[in-house]
């Protein structure tokens, strides 16, 4: 009877085991993927001119966004949000890029972000990204006339936008090396990363951009670590440069950047 309710136990401890392995996995894009569909405010509650923009995916999805145009800017930045919230998050950075930089900014949102239809994922999100800059391109605008601009999650989709469509600049915020890499961040006891499905591998795919790159990083960014920013940028191909944003954590970077920080994009664009 003791050896039959030791393999019980020794079983029900696996299982256990098992459990704490799988359940993430299970849940992998609700582990990634945080969306909020309402919108807290639009850019007319801010004074901002805009026009409401709906895209169609390569796959069929309707996507929701706003172009906030500036007279006579040179460039477009095309924003690739975090895995958070939705684009009506983002106003007070856009409110700040026009102020500071007088560039024009295109918001989308991902599938289920917002307005956006469907459900996020990783080759959704490609597609999503690939809309967004097809959108631009029919405006009218030039390569050269379109800043990609990632923060975080949506560094991935900007990096994967720099691989495949030309642009003038490629801009990271608080950029992370692979899911894989945070997995293994975030929990060292389980050997997620390398079974998780969603990869967003972009220390891979960094080496091969071939555009003018610029990442910010906040020294005390306690979701994506900082160390993870470097290793992008050691394994990015030139011209490139880093600014190490002092005292920042993840999501306060141009608010604890100061002017230094719009100084950053200055000089960085003014180089292109």
């Amino acid at each position: 009877m003791k050896t039959a309710a030791a393999k019980r136990a020794l079983l029900m401890a696996v299982l256990a085991i098992l459990g704490l392995q799988v359940a993430p996995l299970i849940f992998e894009e609700k582990l990634i993927y945080f969306p909020y569909r309402a919108h807290e405010m639009t850019p007319a509650d801010l004074g901002l001119a805009f026009e409401e923009v709906t895209l169609r995916t390569g796959d069929g999805v309707r996507l929701h966004g706003w172009f906030l145009p500036v007279p006579d800017a040179r460039r477009t930045v095309l924003v690739c949000h975090g895995n958070a919230g939705n684009i009506s998050h983002r106003l007070d950075r856009v409110l700040l890029l026009q102020a500071k930089l007088e560039l024009s900014v295109f918001l989308f949102d991902y599938r289920g972000y917002g307005k956006s239809e469907g459900s996020p994922n990783e080759e959704g999100t490609y597609s999503d990204g690939r809309a967004a800059y097809q959108y631009l391109a029919d405006r009218g605008l030039a390569p050269d006339q379109i800043v990609l601009f990632g923060e975080s999650l949506g560094a991935a989709i900007a990096v994967q936008l720099a691989l495949e469509r030309p642009a003038a600049a490629l801009v990271l915020e608080a950029p992370f090396s692979s899911i894989r890499d945070m997995a293994a961040a975030a929990y060292p006891f389980l050997p997620l990363g390398r079974l998780a499905r969603t990869r967003y591998d972009n220390l891979a795919k960094i080496p091969s951009i071939q555009v003018p790159l610029l990442i910010l990083h906040g020294t005390r960014d306690r979701i994506v670590p900082f160390a993870q920013g470097e290793s992008l940028f050691r394994a990015a191909p030139e011209p490139k440069r880093f600014w190490a944003i002092a005292g920042a954590d993840h999501n306060d970077t141009f608010l604890a950047g100061g002017e230094d920080y719009w100084q950053a994009w200055k000089v960085f664009l003014s180089s292109l």
